[in-house]
C-alpha cells in the first residue's frame, strides 16, 4: 500500500507541475478568434474578443493572419490539454481518499 501511495503522489506532483505549466503557457498565448468580413468586395481580417458582456472586434489587416492563426490553434489545444490534467488530477484526489485538495 506504501508503494501505491507513493505512486499517487508523484503522479499527482507531476499533474500539478504539468497544470502550471499549461496555465502559464495558455496565458502567454493571445485570447478570442479570428473573423473576416468581406467589406466592398475586399477582405479584412478581425481579432474577436469578449470581454465581460461585450465583443470586441481589434482589426487585423488585410491579409490573414498565419502567426496569430497558431497561436489561437495551441491555445486550444493547450485548453484541451489542461482538461484532461484536472480529470487526472481528479481521479487522484479521489484515489487518495480525498474529497477536495484546494492547492489542485
Amino acid at each position: 500500500m506504501k508503494v501505491l501511495r507513493g505512486i499517487l503522489s508523484e503522479s499527482k506532483e507531476f499533474y500539478l507541475d504539468s497544470k502550471e505549466k499549461v496555465e502559464k503557457k495558455i496565458a502567454a498565448l493571445p485570447r478570442g478568434s479570428i473573423k473576416e468580413r468581406l467589406i466592398a468586395g475586399r477582405r479584412y481580417y478581425y481579432l474577436q474578443n469578449r470581454i465581460s458582456s461585450k465583443i470586441i472586434h481589434k482589426y487585423l489587416g488585410k491579409q490573414k493572419p498565419d502567426v496569430l492563426s497558431r497561436q489561437i490553434k495551441e491555445r486550444k489545444a493547450l485548453k484541451d490539454e489542461l482538461k484532461k490534467i484536472k480529470a487526472a488530477l481528479k481521479i487522484i484526489r479521489r484515489s487518495q481518499g480525498k474529497s477536495r485538495d484546494r492547492n489542485d
